[in-house]
């Protein structure tokens, strides 16, 4: 019996195929020329005919048959409410450091899903650790040419692996990296340090491994970050566990800084990445913008604070007003980030009128001294923000938010945050938006 559902429409672009043949959100595509596709990546593949015999379920229920004509790979205009239409392929490794059991029991189902599909890897950059993967699923990446993957490797020796992954067969990554090597197929990897485990010369060893599998013309490790583990109050007991400190945050740095050279040396490209966390940790000064190259490890942190900065200050030449009517802001970020973001708090309050203050901030619901951004909860902006006077109210960074939802990682709402705190929350989503904000009447 099949598993894959109706791929359900959620939003029909304006002046596209689709608007023109009539689609509505809450209709479903069945098939494509006869086949159900799996998954966002099938839908594409089968999209790119010039002709189409669609098979749609309208929001009734009703069956239709459709007959498109168009140009090749030309859009039909279409967003899904998923890019899976069958199963999510789950992981089935017990890894400590994973964020999914460092979470406290009785939130929403969504944020329990542990996910190893390589198909949201390929589509949207989430990592995978290649561990769960049957074979029909090594035999579609290679016929559909599915590259760059983005993988989880943590450690290259056989046994440290296991030791990290908890599951017998985390010691073939160096087997399957060769499969993706004669096949001439990508991926960019990514190592979560963790103290006494696969740190120090285990790091090293893991980093030379991969930079093997790296080559000017098709490289097939494309690049590596390295970041620092994270770790909550709610992890589970005994896991071997131990936070990054600054002298270990210090020792990584240099350690990874001296391989950075031999790799320049070698390839002409730094290869392997150290997230901003790092240098956050040990309370040194960021690598200038330009070692960050073109940003292959954004998404994990690398140069993240770097990139943010400099959009900022490319925002602020062209939308900051040298005055504005009287107005106060008070803008949450993680206390990890506080020194690195005081430059765009001055730059912001030149402008006559306009006060901006940051409130750095330290999760307590994460039982964490050090916080990024991202991880700030509704409990900790009532915690901390109580009873203070934030003026016309709250700039929140979109990244403290569920993707597509005003809810923060505690389930809380930010109208609910708001009406505790009595003020207005502003989400903004980029630097643009930050000083629109600022500015508007």
């Amino acid at each position: 019996m099949s598993t894959i559902k109706p791929a359900r429409i959620t939003k029909v672009l304006p002046d596209s195929i689709a608007a023109d043949i009539g689609f509505e959100p809450g209709d479903a595509i069945v098939s494509i020329n006869n086949t159900q596709p799996r998954d966002l990546i099938d839908y594409q593949f089968l999209c790119a005919d010039e002709v189409l015999e669609l098979e749609v379920l309208d929001s009734s229920g009703k069956t239709h048959h459709v007959e498109v004509e168009k140009d090749y790979d030309e859009d039909l205009g279409l967003e899904f409410s998923t890019a899976l239409f069958d199963n999510l392929i789950q992981c089935n490794n017990n890894c400590p450091f994973c964020f999914i059991d460092q979470q406290p029991p009785g939130k929403r189902s969504s944020l329990y899903l542990k996910d190893d599909d390589y198909r949201l890897s390929f589509l949207y950059g989430s990592y995978l650790t290649l561990t769960n993967l049957p074979q029909r699923e090594w035999q579609r990446i290679e016929q559909m040419r599915l590259s760059p993957l983005y993988v989880s490797v943590h450690a290259t020796e056989p046994d440290v692996r296991i030791r990290l992954l908890k599951n017998s067969r985390a010691g073939q990554i160096l087997e399957q990296l060769q499969w993706f090597k004669e096949r001439r197929l990508q991926i960019h990897a990514q190592v979560v340090v963790c103290p006494g485990i696969n740190d120090a010369q285990h790091l090293e060893q893991t980093l030379l491994d991969l930079a093997s599998f790296h080559s000017v013309e098709i490289p097939t490790v494309a690049s590596v970050a390295v970041v620092p583990v994270g770790l909550t109050r709610f992890r589970p007991q005994e896991d071997e566990l131990v936070s990054v400190t600054r002298e270990k945050a210090q020792e990584t740095i240099r350690q990874v800084q001296l391989l950075q050279e031999q790799f320049r040396q070698r390839f002409g490209y730094t290869f392997a990445w150290l997230a901003d966390e790092w240098f956050l940790i040990a309370g040194e000064e960021l690598p200038c913008e330009s070692e960050y190259g073109d940003y292959p490890q954004i998404d994990n942190g690398v140069g993240s604070i770097r990139l943010f900065l400099k959009e900022f200050n490319i925002a602020a030449k062209n939308l900051l007003p040298q005055k504005v009517s009287k107005r106060e802001f008070t803008w949450v970020v993680g206390n990890a980030v506080e020194k690195a973001f005081m430059p765009i708090v001055q730059r912001l309050n030149i402008v006559d009128g306009l006060e901006v203050k940051m409130q750095a901030l330290s999760s307590d619901y994460w039982g964490q001294n050090i916080s990024v951004t991202g991880l700030l909860t509704g409990h900790d902006l009532i915690l901390n923000l109580k009873d203070m006077d934030l003026g016309n109210g709250i700039l929140l960074p979109n990244v403290m938010l569920k993707h597509g939802e005003l809810v923060f990682l505690d389930d809380m709402s930010v109208s609910e945050v708001a009406q505790k705190l009595n003020t207005t929350i502003f989400p903004v989503a980029n630097q643009e938006e930050l000083i629109k904000t600022c500015i508007q009447n």
